[in-house]
């Protein structure tokens, strides 16, 4: 893999941040990197960063780093970022988008492949048993808002999907005799005849502009997130149905206020991810994973009572979503709102079993893999990388007129606009100031506090503790302005990556493991004997920071040209050491022990 830094010169270099110190230590990237390189305290340097190494804008931190006993709370070592290199602490920006920072990108797609991986076949705290359970991989669509023009192959003669180059089937064809063939009522042609190759830049856009529905589309995108809920709790409420036709009971479980309350004994296990095609709508990718319930414990991972199979977890998921649909609420651009529901379930839905043990079509490697590639994606389908846009900004990309993203936008901004009214500063009503010194004494009548104040002073502390508990901004009535908010995002605000709480670990625990395994990847490590595994290395000190936001970005271009490509030197060889071991272990004979490089 190759640095993330361009080796030719550049007037703003990616990595270097906005606020980075201006720092000159020569006219080009390599010869800021020479002087760098040339520096007595480089290895030191070097080491430092080797934390955010790759990370395209890491973050600085400074200021000071206490060690102190856990046991008696003493300070035992005091370190300030002024004696250190560069006077920061270098720390990965953790994005998980590719096209920001290459790196963190990689890291976080490794999390999550761990993450979905262990929903199927177990590990990291998740039983075993898991690989026994009624498993499936969903992939839900958006509905159509107008004709786009596609690459269909109907008979694939290709060995690699990814690197498909079979002749593919005419975009839109139609017959003379169709009615929709010849032109739409905007004067363009309703038809395609070309044969669309793989990454071709109009695979996505409408054949007609005007006639795209840009509105309806980023409504359904703002709405996704909660028709993938109501999918949710149908397929639940279905297997529940299902469970009581075949006699199986209902279980009685203890909540945490310690009263019982009765469940379906079959409960849904999901993970979704979700990509933004090239024509700029949201879908879904799903693992669903069925459980059962134990009557003990909650939150344990238990195998469905017996009867309960795969095809029923599709029937659940198909009747679902055929069954699901919703209007939002009305806009004074639509009265009566706009319908969500999902694409036609014949063609835009599509359910398969998974198989744990490698021999099905779908297997959960391969489902990990494809999920954990999308997590790690955005708008790039579409064409469009923006930052949050604003009332400044929104010009730059908002057209009404323009391509088929900027047309979006607009839509997203316009329908986001504000919808209430508010009334005259004449016509609202104004609260009684009341005027600064003393008064008679009197009496309140909320509290009973005597005072000579003009107002209360304690139920003027009360109603600002009331106030300061409020947020800052106001909740609005109107659900379309979040519209505004994710217009960059073409109006889906959701999370990319979700899971159900019992499906798997978090990532949070993985980072926590990672950051345990470094500490402590350099001391010896006691191998097991036959009295059990080794105990645990417990740390006697605590490591406090007291550290303030330094700036974003290397200092210089010679120090992203040097971070990055020590970083891609290093991938590189756990990659290639990775491949050897699994080239090793696949011609390895069955009962012999490899050896490891």
């Amino acid at each position: 893999m190759a640095s993330t830094l361009d080796l030719t010169p550049r007037a703003s270099a990616r990595g270097v941040g906005s606020n980075a110190d201006t720092i000159v230590y020569g006219y080009t990237a390599a010869g800021a990197a020479f002087q760098r390189a040339t520096r007595p305290d480089y290895f030191g340097w070097l080491e430092h960063v080797r934390a955010a190494a790759g990370c395209t804008r890491p973050i600085r931190l400074s200021g000071s780093l206490h060690t102190v006993d856990r046991a008696t709370g003493r300070v035992l070592d005091s370190r300030h970022t002024d004696a250190m290199p560069d006077a920061a602490i270098y720390t990965a920006c953790g994005n998980r988008r590719a096209t920001v920072c290459p790196a963190c990108a990689q890291t976080y797609q490794r999390d999550a492949f761990q993450l979905l991986r262990a929903g199927l076949v177990g590990g990291k705290g998740i039983p075993e048993s898991v690989a026994q359970h009624p498993a499936v991989f969903a992939t839900f669509t958006a509905p159509s808002f107008g004709t786009v023009h596609t690459r269909s192959v109907k008979r694939h003669t290709c060995r690699n999907r990814r690197r498909c180059d079979c002749r593919a089937e005419p975009c839109h064809a139609r017959r003379a005799t169709d009615p929709s063939a010849g032109l739409c009522p905007h004067g363009r042609p309703s038809v395609c005849w070309a044969r669309h190759e793989t990454g071709d830049a109009q695979l996505g856009r409408p054949l007609c502009l005007d006639c795209y529905d840009h509105g309806h589309q980023v409504v359904w995108n703002l709405f996704s997130g909660e028709l993938w809920h109501r999918t949710k709790q149908a397929a639940q409420r279905y297997l529940a149905k299902l469970a009581q036709q075949r006699g199986i009971p209902r279980v009685e479980i203890p909540t945490a206020s310690g009263k019982t309350r009765t469940v379906a004994p079959v409960r849904l296990s999901p993970g979704k991810v979700a990509e933004l095609q090239a024509r700029a709508a949201v879908h879904f990718h799903a693992i669903a994973r069925l459980d059962g319930v134990h009557p003990d414990d909650p939150d344990a991972i238990v195998p469905p009572p017996a009867g309960f199979t795969t095809d029923d977890l599709v029937d659940a998921f198909r009747h679902a979503a055929a069954q699901i649909r919703f209007r939002t609420p009305p806009h004074p651009d639509r009265l009566d709102g706009w319908v969500i529901a999902w694409g036609d379930t014949s063609k835009g839905l599509d359910i398969r079993p998974i198989s744990t043990t490698g021999a099905g079509e779908v297997t959960d490697g391969m489902v990990a893999g494809y999920l954990a590639k999308y997590a790690t994606k955005s708008t790039e389908a579409t064409g469009h990388t923006s930052t949050r846009l604003t009332p400044d900004t929104i010009g730059d990309y908002a057209d009404p007129d323009g391509d088929h993203t900027a047309r979006l936008i607009d839509a997203c901004w316009h329908i986001g606009r504000p919808t209430d009214t508010p009334a005259p500063l004449s016509e609202r009503p104004r609260e009684r100031r009341p005027r600064p010194g003393f008064g008679q004494r009197w009496r309140c009548p909320d509290c009973g506090t005597h005072t000579r104040y003009a107002a209360c002073p304690t139920c003027v502390a009360q109603r600002q503790a009331v106030l300061d508990t409020e947020p800052t901004k106001p909740a609005t009535t109107n659900p379309y302005a979040r519209l505004r908010r994710w217009a960059h995002m073409l109006g889906y605000g959701g999370h990319f990556l979700t899971k159900a709480r019992r499906y798997s670990v978090t990532f949070q625990l993985l980072r926590d493991t990672r950051v345990q395994f470094r500490r402590h990847e350099h001391q010896d490590h006691e191998h097991p004997t036959a009295g059990g595994p080794p105990a645990e290395q417990v740390d006697t000190t605590l490591i406090v920071g007291t550290l303030t936001f330094a700036g974003v970005g290397w200092h210089t271009t010679g120090d992203a040209l040097l971070a990055n490509t020590a970083a891609a030197m290093a991938r590189e060889r756990r990659t290639t050491g990775r491949e050897e071991l699994a080239h090793e272990l696949g011609t390895t004979p069955a009962g012999t022990v490899p050896v490891t490089a």
